[in-house]
């Protein structure tokens, strides 16, 4: 395959979107209140700024295959092209390959900011093999953020080694600070050259966790804290482990629906433990918010992940089809800051005018509180939305296109992303979509509680079908910012008194 550096069409940035309350996540209300030199390290990183996803790409390179500890959601894959989740990977790479594999992937998608690496095993049980890849880089590719991901069991060891490479952001998975509750996740680690089992093994891994998080605070390092959200087990205890992690300074806290298909073949599939329900996750994620930055748009990536969050390029950049190619670097360096100030320039003028509609909806609401002599209007209720989006912050995806939907709540005040849901593909055609009405179906059970689906184009049949479930289809806000977009469908809606009452769910029951 031959590779097109810098392709024209990746010189342009996206129209303006994204979200715009602070139940987001670090979006742009929850970045104003913070230190400049925070905002710098934050603002064009897909996986700490929500609006940032909609802008930027980022990527793992899988250069770490052993783990120091066993997890029962965890299965390890090679060579899987079809799993989308943590630890799963096509090929395993060595530093050198994985450099290579960077600089390539940096050259032809200039919107990448951000180099991870999260496995497949744990970065730090690997130390040689990351750190050579983190100190190439550091020299190679300058302009591109480092981050690591690890369960923190060999970090507080590490720490001064993190901080030699330009590292400004860790992420650390966190599921328990009892011990109790650790025994029935972590059958075991591997301590000091042997395995310690049960709540001796969690009591250590917890210790480990939070030393090693207060370290990283304490060196200025972003640390982001990933959760995964057990029903039964963890799921009434995580409100706690927010306010142990925010209390030692994390920036971010991501709570994650555990995935545990049985065909996996993680120790939970094969015992039938469930993964929560969409309101399940929300709510523990709204009770765990607080003063606390919550993560919303996670996509739990796979550990070799390339391009914009929710979508994935790897195949496009296999090594058999890199070896060959030679990147002029300093050149691809000259374009992506041509196409990251490009960017810049349309959120700051997305600011600009989001801060005018702010002060201009203030004076007109102060003019009609002091003019009018009639009651004020009551309060409507929040409606979900789903958004079919291939990237940017806009609407700019067909129905039958989508793999996943952006679920976006308006209310009376305010529009916030609340979440993403993933679905099968029901069209492969460029305009019509053939038969998959059980495809389909499972779409629709997967936007359960959604009462709109926004999209660019939509087919009659799932039109129709959505219209039986009882969610609206609405095509008419194509390539329109997604906040705008949704605040004018919700005002629609009042306006036809679609919010004096919650419609019954006509939806069918998942199979």
């Amino acid at each position: 395959m031959e590779l097109t550096v810098l392709g024209q069409s990746q010189t342009t940035a996206p129209e303006a979107g994204g979200c715009a309350s602070s139940g987001c996540g670090s979006n742009d209300d929850q970045l104003n209140h913070l230190p400049e030199h925070i905002r710098a390290k934050v603002h064009n990183h897909p996986c700490y700024s929500e609006e940032a996803h909609h802008h930027y790409a980022r990527m793992h390179v899988a250069v770490a295959p052993a783990c120091n500890i066993q997890c029962h959601y965890c299965n390890r894959k090679y060579d899987c092209s079809n799993e989308s989740r943590p630890g799963v990977v096509s090929e395993l790479l060595t530093p050198d390959q994985a450099v290579k594999k960077v600089m390539t992937v940096a050259a032809n998608i200039p919107q990448m900011t951000v180099l991870g690496i999260a496995g497949p095993g744990d970065p730090l049980a690997n130390p040689e093999r990351t750190f050579d890849t983190f100190r190439q880089l550091t020299e190679k590719a300058p302009d591109i953020k480092l981050c690591v991901s690890t369960n923190g069991l060999a970090l507080p060891e590490l720490v001064d080694e993190l901080c030699k490479h330009n590292i400004d952001h860790v992420t650390m998975t966190i599921n328990c600070v009892d011990p109790d509750i650790g025994a029935q996740i972590y059958p075991w680690i591997f301590w000091k050259n042997r395995r310690v089992y049960g709540r001796k093994g969690a009591e250590i891994l917890i210790k480990q966790q939070q030393k090693g998080l207060q370290m990283l605070v304490d060196r200025g390092i972003l640390v982001k804290v990933n959760s995964v959200m057990i029903p039964g087990v963890n799921d009434k205890h995580l409100e706690e482990v927010s306010k142990a992690v925010k209390a030692k300074g994390a920036f971010l806290h991501n709570v994650m629906p555990l995935i545990a298909e049985a065909e996996h073949g993680t120790f939970y599939g094969v015992m039938g433990q469930r993964g929560p329900t969409h309101d399940e996750l929300q709510e523990l994620q709204d009770a765990c918010s607080g003063d606390m930055n919550m993560m919303r748009h996670c996509r739990q990536c796979r550990a070799d992940a390339v391009g914009m969050l929710g979508e994935d390029r790897g195949d496009e950049f296999t090594m058999d089809k890199i070896e060959a190619v030679d990147v002029d670097y300093a050149a691809a360096m000259v374009k992506r800051a041509e196409v990251h100030a490009a960017i810049e320039a349309t959120l700051a003028a997305k600011a600009k005018a989001k801060v005018e509609t702010q002060n201009l909806a203030s004076l007109q609401t102060a003019f009609v509180s002091l003019s009018s002599l009639t009651l004020p209007k009551k309060e409507t209720r929040p409606v979900l939305m789903a958004i079919a989006t291939s990237g940017g912050g806009i609407i700019n995806q067909h129905f039958g296109h989508a793999r996943e939907f952006l679920i976006y709540e308006a209310n009376a005040h305010d529009v916030r992303f609340i979440s993403h849901r993933k679905t099968d593909l029901y069209c492969s055609g460029d305009d019509t979509c053939g038969d998959g009405e059980s495809v389909l179906q499972k779409t629709i059970n997967a936007l359960k509680g959604c009462e709109v689906v926004l999209c660019s184009k939509i087919g009659y049949e799932p039109w129709g079908m959505l219209e039986e479930a009882g969610i609206i289809p609405n095509g008419e806000h194509a390539l329109e910012a997604i906040e705008d977009a949704v605040a004018a469908v919700y005002k629609e809606m009042g306006e036809k008194g679609l919010l004096d009452k919650k419609p019954e769910t006509k939806q069918r029951a998942t199979a």
